[in-house]
């Protein structure tokens, strides 16, 4: 078996970025590396206890932090970055949510105006437990509480905008970035246009789990460490984030108003099943109407992001998605955990 390149990134708390495009990258990897790398939660981990407020223990803009930027060698603007995400766990036993006074998707914002009082600040915390795969949901007014299995995924990650762009953490947009989506998590491969040379990847923002559209503003908010392996793709680079799993396509759109974020989703997942399969693009068109999917991954964040979905067993055996990445990147990945 060829020795796979595995190196480590375990940035400081000064060293945690809060934006795509704009930084130096700290380490600069061949494709087909692994990456072991540690993950702050959104809050920086300032948030301990449900006495910590986190409009009091909390400086913005220095909110949702990432790792990175990871340079790749030979990586040039449109070419495509494939991003293997292998293991995602949280690196503490304990994780937080919390509702804001004008943050969320059942409030009102700076761009949503309601004369009504604003939500009440509250935090939760979250038992971890990673020998059960559980976290444990105590409402904070009595009630019954609720052991929910873990599903961890990232709910940002990202590259370098283009034409020298520089977008805050917290937004969404065609470089990937704040999406927040559960699909997301370990066993995908994440697929990103290259605008900058090194493509500069960046992600944080780990989730014990979250439900889709993240309606409070916040999931379950956990450290993580993760396990990617990053390889590249001459050419080809997507206009949006697309998502690999052994079973779906996915293709996101990230925008506001959501109708748009949901049309731009379901384009390019159209345009891409039409690719795969050589179909005339309203053959495509039909096919994802009759058997596409439609997860929401936010509507809280500055854009909203919508992913379009569809079963692979629909497109036939000859669909491959850039020659096969996805499952050659699940096999690298096989065969680290098995080395591990």
């Amino acid at each position: 078996m060829t020795a796979l390149d595995v190196v480590q990134l375990t940035p400081t708390p000064e060293q945690l970025r809060y934006t795509f495009g704009g930084g130096e990258p700290p380490i600069t990897v061949r494709p087909g590396t692994v990456v072991e790398l540690a993950t702050e939660d959104c809050f920086g981990g300032r948030v301990r206890s449900s006495d910590d407020l986190p409009s009091q223990v909390c400086e913005f803009p220095y909110l949702n932090p990432v790792t990175g930027p990871i340079a790749v060698e030979g990586a040039e603007p449109g070419d495509t970055l494939a991003v293997h995400l292998v293991d995602i766990a949280p690196a503490r036993d304990w994780a937080v949510s919390a509702t804001f006074p004008h943050f969320g998707a059942l409030t009102a914002t700076h761009s949503t105006a309601m004369l009504h009082d604003p939500l009440e600040e509250i935090v939760w915390v979250y038992e971890v437990d990673r020998e059960k795969g559980t976290c444990l949901f105590r409402p904070r007014k009595g009630g019954p509480e609720v052991e929910l299995p873990l599903d961890p995924m990232h709910g940002t990650i990202g590259v370098a905008p283009a034409g020298g762009e520089v977008f805050a953490s917290i937004t969404p947009g065609a470089h990937g970035g704040n999406m927040d989506t559960p699909e997301m998590r370990a066993g995908t491969t994440a697929y990103f246009g290259v605008n900058v040379p090194g493509g500069l990847l960046s992600l944080g923002d780990g989730h014990c789990r979250q439900g889709e559209g993240e309606v409070c503003g916040t999931a379950v908010e956990a450290a993580m460490r993760t396990v990617v392996v990053v390889d590249l793709v001459k050419g080809g680079g997507p206009a949006w984030p697309r998502i690999e799993s052994d079973d779906f396509l996915m293709s996101t759109g990230s925008t506001r108003p959501l109708e748009d974020a949901y049309r731009v989703s379901q384009h390019d997942l159209v345009t891409w099943a039409a690719e795969l399969t050589g179909w005339d693009q309203l053959d495509a068109y039909q096919l994802v109407s009759q058997a596409g999917l439609a997860p929401a991954g936010n509507v809280v964040d500055t854009n909203y992001t919508m992913v379009a979905k569809l079963a692979k067993r629909y497109l036939g055996a000859d669909a491959v998605v850039a020659d096969g990445v996805h499952d050659r990147l699940r096999a690298t990945a096989s065969a680290y955990l098995g080395q591990r």
